[in-house]
C-alpha cells in the first residue's frame, strides 16, 4: 500500500483518481485553496500539482471538503433499515457514523446488536458502533432484554466496535454501581459515550473522572459550558424532537468561546427529515446562519469530530489519511455532487440489503387489556395527579399537576389527554397510565412500539375506547404508528423490524411518515412538536422531569414514582 501512495506522492505514478482544480478547504489551518487532490487506493496520495491519474475528475468551481461525521445517532430511530438510513447519510455528505444500537438492543439484545453490524458491514460508509451501556436504562421499566458486562464483553474488540454507548444511569456512576463500572473497563473501548442532561457541579466531575468523555444532552449555553470546562466533549444535538443547536452555538458565538472540543450529532432523526434537510449538513448551515464561522462549523463537523471519537486518520484531507472526501459547488447549500468514501465514490450505489433473522419480527407481546386498562374513574375529587407537560424543541419535560375533579373537563377540551405505556416483551400485563399536558391531541388515539428506551407499547388518547383500538392495532401489525379517530384506525405504518424500523424502501416509507405525521396533526397533535418522536420520549425515565413507563408515572428528579 505504501509503496503506490509513496510513488503517487511523488507523481511516479498516476494518481488513481485525480481530482484536478478543485478548491480544498483545509480544516486543520483554516484555509481554503486551490489544489489538487490525488488519490491512490483507498487513501490520499497528496494535495498540490498533480497531472497524472487513470481517472481524472475536473473540480473547477468546486470545493473539496473532507467527509462529514456524524457522532452520536440511532440509526433504528430514523424508522429506516441500515443500508437505507446509510445510503441518505451518504447523500448528504457524511461518511462516518458513531452509533449507539440501544434501540434494537433493548428489543432484541445481542442477537439486534449484531444484525446492525452485519447489515452495514458491506457499505461504503464508516460505521462504528458503541456498546449500549444501559439495557435497561433504569430497573423502573420491562425492557426486552438485560445486557450486563459479561454479555457486552462477548462483542467487545469485534471489527465495527469502537466503544461504549451513552452511560445514562448516572446515579448508578455516582454510587458506584459494580457492572456499570465493569462496562468502562471493557477491553478495545477508543470512546465512551455519555448522557447526563442538567448534572453538575461535584455529580458531574465524579461522572468526567470515569473516564466518560463525550456527552450530547446540553440544553443550555451554560450546561455546555461547564461541561467543556471540565474535558467533556460537547455534542451539538440537532434531531427531530431535539433542537439544542441555537441556545448553544449562541453562546459559543457571544462569547467567542473555543469548539476545538465540539462537534455535531443528530441523535434521533426521522427519515423523512433527513431526507428534505440531511444531518451534519443541516448542523453546519443552521451553525452558519446563528454567526458561526463557516471554517469553524466546517471543521467541528470534520475534524473535530474525528479527535474526540478518537478516529485515526479520518476527518481532514492530509496525504495517508483516508480519502473519504465530497466534492459541493457551494459551501453555503453544501449540496455534495461527488463523495467518495475510501478512494471510490459512494453515491448513486445501490447498497445490500441484509434481512434480518425471523426472531427480530414479532416482537409485540402484550398481555390480554381491555378498555377498561384506560378507563377514566380512576381519578378521584380531592385528590391531585400529576401531568407530563411537554416542551416544544425539547425532550425535557415538566411537572404540572391538576385536580382529578377537573381531569374528564380537561380531556374533553384537549387541553389534557390521557398516556399509557403497556409492556410489550413478555406479556407481563404491566400498564402504566397517566396525563400529558402539550401534546395537543383533540380526538382519537396515537399509538407507536417506538418508545425510548424500552420501547414498549405508547398510547395517548383523548378517550379509552379509541386507546383501545390503537393498541390492539399495534399488535395486530406487529409494530410501528397508528392514528386512531372514533373506533377506527385513520392509518397505520408498520415497523416490520423489532417494531422500530421498516423493510420498506425509503420511496415508500417517506411518503408514509409524511402522510401519517399530517394527520395526526389533523387530530390536533401541535404542528410545533414531531407527532411520533415525541411521544416516544415521553417513555424515557433517564431524562427530567417527568415520564411514564410500563410501571406507572415516574419522577426523574426524585427517581421514584409517583402514586
Amino acid at each position: 500500500m505504501y509503496e503506490h501512495l509513496r510513488k503517487v506522492a511523488l507523481g511516479e505514478e498516476p494518481a488513481d483518481v485525480l481530482i484536478k482544480n478543485g478548491m480544498v478547504v483545509n480544516v486543520l489551518t483554516q484555509e481554503i485553496y486551490q489544489a489538487d487532490v490525488a488519490l491512490a487506493g483507498e487513501r490520499i496520495a497528496g494535495v498540490g500539482r498533480y497531472t497524472e491519474g487513470k481517472r481524472l475528475l475536473d473540480a473547477t468551481g468546486k470545493y473539496v471538503v473532507p467527509g462529514l461525521i456524524n457522532t452520536h445517532c440511532h440509526v433504528e430511530s430514523s424508522m429506516a433499515a441500515p443500508a437505507y438510513y446509510c445510503a441518505e447519510e451518504l447523500r448528504w455528505g457524511v461518511t462516518t457514523l458513531v452509533t449507539d444500537p440501544h434501540e434494537i438492543a433493548n428489543v432484541a439484545g445481542l442477537p439486534g446488536i449484531r444484525y446492525m453490524l452485519q447489515a452495514t458491514r458491506e457499505l461504503p460508509i464508516n460505521y462504528y458502533v458503541q456498546l449500549p451501556s444501559c439495557v435497561p436504562a433504569t430497573p423502573f421499566e420491562h425492557s426486552g432484554s438485560i445486557l450486563d458486562a459479561e454479555a457486552l464483553g462477548t462483542l467487545a474488540g469485534i471489527p465495527g466496535v469502537w466503544g461504549l454507548g451513552e452511560v445514562m444511569n448516572v446515579p448508578g456512576i455516582l454510587q458506584g454501581d459494580e457492572d456499570l463500572l465493569a462496562k468502562l473497563r471493557l477491553p478495545g473501548l477508543h470512546n465512551i459515550d455519555g448522557h447526563a442532561p442538567g448534572v453538575g457541579g461535584r455529580p458531574l466531575n465524579a461522572y468526567v473522572v470515569h473516564g466518560i468523555n463525550t456527552d450530547h444532552e446540553s440544553v443550555t449555553w451554560e450546561e455546555a459550558r461547564e461541561k467543556a470546562r471540565l474535558g467533556l466533549a460537547v455534542l451539538i444535538r440537532e434531531g427531530s424532537a431535539s433542537k439544542n443547536l441555537e441556545a448553544l452555538v449562541k453562546g459559543i458565538v457571544a462569547e467567542n468561546f473555543p469548539s476545538s472540543w465540539m462537534a455535531f450529532c443528530t441523535d434521533d432523526k426521522h427519515l423523512a427529515d433527513i431526507r428534505r434537510e440531511g444531518t451534519i449538513r443541516h448542523c453546519i448551515q443552521k451553525a452558519v446562519q446563528l454567526g458561526l464561522p463557516l471554517l469553524q462549523a466546517l471543521s467541528m463537523a470534520t475534524i473535530n469530530a474525528a479527535r474526540i471519537m478518537g478516529l485515526p486518520q479520518l476527518g481532514a484531507i492530509v496525504p495517508g489519511w483516508q480519502a473519504d472526501l465530497l466534492l459541493v459547488d457551494s459551501l453555503e447549500n453544501l449540496r455534495p455532487s461527488h463523495v467518495f468514501y475510501k478512494g471510490r465514490e459512494a453515491l448513486g450505489e445501490a447498497l445490500p440489503m441484509r434481512e434480518p433473522a425471523a426472531a427480530l419480527r414479532g416482537s409485540v407481546q402484550v398481555a390480554p387489556f381491555s378498555e377498561d386498562s384506560f378507563a377514566l374513574d380512576r381519578y378521584e375529587a380531592g385528590r391531585t395527579y400529576p401531568v407530563i407537560e411537554i416542551l416544544p424543541g425539547e425532550i425535557i419535560t415538566e411537572h404540572g399537576s391538576v385536580p382529578g375533579e377537573r381531569v374528564a373537563e380537561l380531556l374533553d377540551s384537549g387541553e389534557l389527554c390521557q398516556i399509557a405505556v403497556l409492556e410489550r416483551h413478555h406479556a407481563t400485563g404491566c400498564i402504566g397510565v397517566g396525563l400529558l399536558r402539550g401534546y395537543g391531541l383533540r380526538q382519537g388515539a396515537v399509538a407507536t412500539t417506538v418508545a425510548h428506551d424500552s420501547h414498549n407499547l405508547i398510547v395517548a388518547g383523548t378517550c379509552p375506547h379509541d386507546m383501545y383500538v390503537a393498541a390492539q392495532e399495534i399488535i395486530r401489525v406487529q409494530g410501528g404508528y397508528t392514528l386512531v379517530s372514533r373506533g377506527q384506525v385513520v392509518d397505520t405504518l408498520p415497523l416490520d423490524i423489532c417494531g422500530l424500523m421498516s423493510s420498506a424502501a425509503p420511496e415508500e416509507l417517506i411518503p408514509h411518515l409524511e402522510a401519517i405525521s399530517h394527520k395526526a396533526w389533523a387530530l390536533g397533535v401541535s404542528q410545533d412538536i414531531d407527532a411520533f418522536i415525541t411521544l416516544s420520549f415521553m417513555a424515557l425515565p433517564v431524562i427530567p422531569k417527568l415520564r411514564i413507563t410500563d410501571m406507572g408515572v415516574f419522577d426523574v428528579e426524585k427517581f421514584n414514582f409517583i402514586e
